[in-house]
């Protein structure tokens, strides 16, 4: 991967593989203890609550998930244009909690019960 003298630059160049790791997001103080696990990825599906900037304190599900640029997006978070229209607003994953996890992927599962266990991945 060539270099360059702007970090925005190298961060954009980053494989899929490692751009995973920008949509790392803490888990709430209930699933820290049920799952013995600080934080994994955020998942459409997931239900996070907004713990920092304009839309602290809401809750609500994960709608679309953006590893390259590290922005999720959530239902019901949108803010009304000059011209009316609303628009979705992407939030950076360090401002998220996870409050509820959505199981319905088999391998998701299996990776969070490996880890549950003490397993490696």
């Amino acid at each position: 991967m060539p270099k360059t003298k702007k970090p925005s630059k190298n961060r954009k160049k980053e494989p899929k593989r490692l751009a995973r790791k920008g949509v790392m997001v803490h888990l709430s103080k209930e699933l820290r203890a049920k799952y013995k696990i600080r934080s994994f990825g955020v998942r459409k599906g997931d239900e996070v609550k907004i713990v920092r900037g304009a839309f602290k304190g809401k809750i609500g599900k994960v709608e679309r998930v953006l590893p390259k640029k590290s922005k999720v997006y959530i239902e019901g978070i949108q803010i009304q244009k000059a011209d009316g229209t609303n628009t979705k607003v992407p939030i950076h994953p360090s401002n998220l909690i996870i409050t509820g996890v959505d199981l319905s992927d088999k391998i998701r599962k299996s990776k969070i019960e490996m880890k549950v266990k003490g397993e490696k991945k």
